[in-house]
């Protein structure tokens, strides 16, 4: 099992984070233009427990691929989380938190995940996947700063 955590610090409010991350369209926005993401089911304003969402993303090397996620563990205004069903990966599940502190929001992300494919895996998580994790949350936070920060209710 591998683990990333991130934070990102945006100067809004939590009603604000929340309404954004709360609708599934939004995903899109703070997704590389390159991973060529586009949901394929259809989706609500926002998101509910236990809504699956089906999408498709763009893996270097290893071309377009479906994904299945599951939305659950939704307490408004503070986390919810995303479980993959189908996909890339042989487990993922990624805690979204958002905690309010004194100069705005913090957007904390924990992830966990396994690759398949064995020792072969483990040389792609090294060589590409954990790089590429790298570069989708870092892109992630400069998008939650550019569409969040000007903004608040």
């Amino acid at each position: 099992m591998y683990h990333i955590r991130k934070k990102t610090l945006v100067n809004t409010d939590i009603k604000t984070v929340w309404r954004f991350i709360s609708n599934p369209e939004n995903l899109n926005k703070i997704t590389p233009n390159e991973m060529d993401f586009l949901i394929i089911s259809p989706v609500p304003d926002e998101m509910f427990n236990g809504l699956l969402i089906e999408y498709q993303i763009k893996i270097p090397f290893f071309g377009k691929r479906k994904w299945l996620t599951e939305i659950k563990h939704i307490v408004p205004m503070e986390s919810f989380v995303d479980e993959q069903r189908i996909g890339p990966y042989q487990f993922w599940y990624h805690y979204h938190e958002l905690q309010k502190v004194s100069n705005g929001v913090l957007i904390i992300d924990h992830i966990t995940y396994s690759v398949p494919f064995g020792i072969i895996g483990k040389f792609l998580h090294k060589l590409l996947i954990r790089p590429l994790l790298s570069k989708i949350f870092a892109y992630r936070a400069v998008m939650f700063q550019k569409l969040l920060s000007s903004f608040s209710s």
